[in-house]
């Protein structure tokens, strides 16, 4: 790392969890419960696969399972919340009773989160970094969850469309400082709060390999960083692979993420993932 590049590597603790960032760099199991998820095409839409698909994430080494009821893919449109809610909340309970792991809500909506909350998620990731609806911010700071804060530009309708940065590194920076001020004057505790630069989210390709590349730019901002890039575009523009088949490309780029020593990743192929992380760490 450069000079002045201090890595966050305490925890974050509540309720009965514990995550602690001294160590390997931890793994967050995706689960889209959607038909139209640009990855896995509606693959684990109905509870019953769902659910399978959660407790085999956490029986390959998730340290949190992160459950969506909506597409946020480039050009994806809104689900209406109540359908959001009957998504995810009965996997959320069944899954609940099962693991010992935080539930993550992936997110923008207030009465999602508090539904989700409700059956046993203990965590809110909001790729809108509390924007767009004022009430999460209250629910977070209430219920003293950890918040995971993502830079977007534009919403997931317009985000590809002709983004551009004249610093990408120093502007997402900007923007996820402001977003921590706005949390910790609403309320929420700086502990509870973990920074994703938003691969993909209003990104170009040399934007995304930009902030992968200096990833460690991100670590003077004092939180853990996650890191969500499984099988996403610009891994199909580097290697012209459709995005089921980029689970290779995608462990490439865990790798070296992990060997930085970035805090969290965000991926589809939970095994190999803590697989390399376990190896990693040994290594180091």
């Amino acid at each position: 790392m450069a000079d002045g590049q201090v890595r966050f590597s305490g925890q974050i603790a509540w309720d009965r969890f514990r995550l602690d960032f001294s160590g390997r760099t931890l793994v967050m199991g995706i689960l889209n419960v959607t038909p139209d998820s640009f990855s896995d095409g509606g693959l684990f839409f109905s509870t019953e696969s769902a659910v399978t698909q959660a407790l085999r994430m956490a029986r390959e080494g998730a340290d949190i399972i992160d459950i969506g009821g909506e597409s946020t893919r480039p050009g994806s449109n809104p689900v209406p919340v109540n359908e959001q809610i009957r998504r995810v909340v009965p996997v959320i309970e069944a899954i609940a009773r099962q693991i010992d792991i935080p539930i993550s809500i992936d997110t923008t909506h207030h009465p999602v989160a508090k539904a989700a909350l409700d059956a046993g998620a203990s965590m809110i990731n909001d790729t809108s970094a509390l924007r767009f609806d004022p009430g999460l911010a209250e629910l977070a700071a209430k219920t003293k969850v950890p918040v995971i804060l993502m830079h977007m530009q534009g919403t997931p309708a317009t985000m590809q469309t002709d983004p551009h940065y004249d610093d990408v590194i120093h502007e997402i920076k900007d923007f996820l400082r402001e977003r921590m001020a706005f949390a910790t004057q609403n309320g929420i505790e700086e502990a509870k709060l973990i920074l994703d630069p938003g691969i993909g989210f209003g990104k170009r390709l040399e934007d995304n390999l930009k902030i992968l590349a200096q990833i460690e730019a991100f670590y003077d901002l004092g939180r853990p960083v996650l890191v969500g890039h499984s099988r996403k575009a610009f891994l199909g523009k580097l290697t012209g692979r459709p995005a089921p088949d980029r689970d290779t490309p995608t462990l490439a780029v865990s790798a070296v993420l992990a060997e930085r020593k970035v805090h969290l990743l965000r991926v589809h192929d939970v095994r190999a993932t803590r697989e390399a992380c376990d190896i990693l760490h040994k290594l180091s």
